[in-house]
């Protein structure tokens, strides 16, 4: 079966990434989502680079990939980022959703857990992404997922599961962008007009943040 079967078979209809009101305006700025090893080489974002994570130390191999989410934000990571790392900062949070196509990209890689637990399988292609929608999932030894009845079709087994795209995602295919409230979609629009980007689809959908509290 191929990766746009499997899209279509599973309902997959989104693949997310969050990041704060910094990121989004260097995203709009440079038209792309990039990796943060490109992050740190681009002068234009030197100023307004502010990375989810405090150490990406343990998956320093993958620092040239995006990191990304399928149906499902990894809500554990958005909680640490969100309500302890980044808490008392003066930032707000916005989801990115692109399209699936991008999961047909070359160089694509599938990981069934988080990328840093040492019970992760990483895979390209078809079989890759069917991995991450497996019966049973090892995140780390004694530590086992299963996949209940009740999950639906298109969210993967693990939530902390990963889409790991190489390098850069172009702007052109991103089709919405998630925000908590309407004073935030203002200030989102804005952004987009500060930057001369093509406007995107801004909704509020507060049920995403609901780890800020």
């Amino acid at each position: 079966m191929s990766i746009s079967k499997i899209v279509k078979v599973r309902g997959i209809q989104e693949i997310l990434h969050f990041t704060t009101n910094k990121g989004m305006l260097g995203i709009l700025d440079s038209h792309a989502l990039k990796a943060r090893h490109r992050l740190n080489d681009d002068a234009r974002l030197e100023y307004i680079f502010q990375p989810n994570a405090i150490d990406r130390g343990k998956d320093l191999k993958y620092l040239d990939y995006v990191n990304l989410s399928i149906t499902q934000i990894n809500s554990w990571f958005f909680s640490r980022s969100a309500g302890s790392w980044h808490k008392f900062s003066d930032l707000w949070w916005c989801v990115l959703s692109f399209t699936p196509k991008i999961l047909e990209h070359e160089g694509v890689i599938f990981t069934t857990t988080n990328n840093i637990y040492t019970g992760v399988k990483r895979a390209t292609g078809a079989a890759g992404l069917d991995a991450a929608f497996a019966k049973n999932i090892l995140q780390w030894h004694g530590k086992n997922i299963s996949r209940h009845d009740e999950l639906p079709h298109n969210m993967t087994t693990c939530n902390q599961a990963e889409v790991l795209y190489p390098g850069e995602i172009s702007t052109q295919y991103l089709s919405t962008i998630y925000v908590r409230d309407e004073d935030t979609a203002d200030e989102l629009a804005g952004q987009f007009g500060a930057v001369n980007h093509v406007p995107v689809d801004i909704q509020v959908k507060a049920e995403l943040f609901r780890e800020l509290g």
